[in-house]
């Protein structure tokens, strides 16, 4: 977008130029190049809880500039986890979405038998994993 330096009655009006600049560098600012990066918490167990907390990781994730990809939102909308079958199908999904991620963040205290087996994928294609806590504060690797 091209800001004039004079208003729409032709008079130079380098205030709202200003303003006007200002308000553009921050649009650019918020559109800027995010990386994905892959969450990884629990979600069977205590679902509700899982979800509300899983939540909060992947706000942490975009308040940090990243883009989060949460598997276990998104794929419990339409599979149910409670099949087997339609369990592997979403960790699957899950894994080949992983592969597009810069990082792998795994959040909690506790490893849930879906989070062991995408940090092991994660280890095993040697990408970068980082561990936090229940209150996103991060932990020295496990």
């Amino acid at each position: 977008m091209s800001i004039s330096k004079f208003n729409s009655e032709g008079y130079y009006d380098p205030t709202a130029y200003e303003a006007l600049t200002a308000v553009e560098k921050s649009e650019k600012a918020i559109n800027t190049y995010r990386p994905l990066v892959y969450i990884c918490s629990p979600y069977s167990g205590d679902i509700d809880t899982n979800i509300k907390a899983v939540r909060q990781y992947s706000r942490f994730a975009v308040d940090r500039g990243y883009i989060p990809l949460t598997p276990h939102l998104l794929f419990t909308q339409f599979l149910d986890d409670d099949i087997p079958s339609e369990r592997e199908l979403g960790l699957f999904f899950g894994n080949v979405l992983m592969s597009k991620c810069s990082e792998v963040w795994v959040f909690g205290g506790y490893i849930s038998s879906g989070m062991e087996s995408e940090i092991e994928r994660a280890k095993r294609k040697n990408y970068p994993i980082r561990y936090f806590n229940t209150d996103c504060k991060e932990v020295q690797k496990r």
